[in-house]
């Protein structure tokens, strides 16, 4: 079954065509960590998976290992505290918050 997927890279367009994606600015605080981390040999890949339920950033190691860590937003929460998570491969929550700015930024990433 294939499914035809949408990339939203204008963010200038109404908010029903961006809910089930991240947004620019929580791309770019991704990218940002994703970098810092690539740069000092932590992370090698990322992948992204879309649901209607949440959008994810799968961090590797290796390409050819399962995601080390997912960055989540889940797009209907069930509290506001769990609207962005990281989680483990098993989808264990490791840490979660109502903002990804704060939940990357309060995150030590070495004691992963």
């Amino acid at each position: 079954m294939s499914r035809n997927l949408k990339l939203v890279v204008n963010n200038d367009q109404k908010e029903e065509n961006q809910k089930y994606f991240f947004k620019k600015e929580e791309l770019k605080i991704i990218l940002n960590l994703y970098a810092k981390m690539v740069s000092n040999g932590s992370w090698k890949d990322y992948g992204l998976t879309i649901s209607s339920k949440q959008v994810s950033f799968s961090v590797f190691k290796n390409a050819a290992e399962n995601a080390k860590y997912k960055i989540c937003k889940n797009f209907k929460p069930s509290n506001k505290n769990l609207k962005y998570l990281i989680t483990d491969t098993n989808g264990k929550i490791l840490k979660n918050s109502f903002e990804l700015k704060i939940l990357l930024r309060d995150t030590n990433w070495k004691k992963f």
